[in-house]
């Protein structure tokens, strides 16, 4: 039987570090291959920093060369100011994914990205992380950033097509975790 391979990464964006993590969808199984945290907090100058951030992700691209890449939306934050430079840094990873991925950059809020993985919208970090690790085995995060860039490639592969950067498309039907993962237990 054919299935389509699909490399999808999920990045966790940031102004001062982002995950990131890439897994494999064969048909019914999804695969985990790298993960990882690029980090940017020793650059002191803001705006020399999204520099650095927009060539990382287009060398992680060219490392990896996903077919779709996942990232989370903007999240709510008290500051005004962080909230504008984490849009900033997200911009200057978008700006390095979209000339060669138009039309295959998704993007899921942080309630869709827990829902889709745990089960639960709320879910904190150390839930999100437990949830990775029983669905992908033991896997040794360095920060949290790694596993939520997980969760968001996961959340893709199970929501695939529902949510586009610049379009408002959703489709009412939904896979469960239980009925994506029944084959590997």
């Amino acid at each position: 039987m054919y299935y389509r391979i699909m490399k999808i990464l999920g990045i966790d964006p940031g102004s001062r570090k982002a995950g990131w993590a890439l897994i494999e969808k064969k048909g019914r199984k999804t695969i985990y291959l790298a993960s990882g945290t690029l980090r940017y907090d020793k650059i002191n100058n803001f705006i020399d920093r999204l520099g650095v951030i927009h060539s990382s992700i287009e060398e992680l691209m060219q490392k990896y060369s996903p077919d779709e890449v996942s990232v989370e939306s903007l999240i709510y934050v008290k500051s005004v100011t962080s909230l504008a430079k984490l849009a900033q840094a997200r911009g200057a990873m978008l700006a390095a994914i979209v000339p060669t991925h138009t039309g295959k950059v998704f993007e899921y809020s942080p309630n869709l990205i827990k829902s889709s993985v745990s089960g639960y919208g709320h879910a904190d970090k150390s839930a999100i992380e437990k949830t990775m690790k029983m669905i992908f085995g033991k896997i040794e995060f360095a920060t949290s950033d790694e596993s939520d860039a997980l969760a968001i490639a996961l959340c893709h592969a199970l929501n695939a097509g529902k949510t586009t950067i610049g379009k408002k498309t959703t489709k009412s039907s939904s896979r469960s975790l239980k009925s994506v993962f029944k084959d590997r237990v």
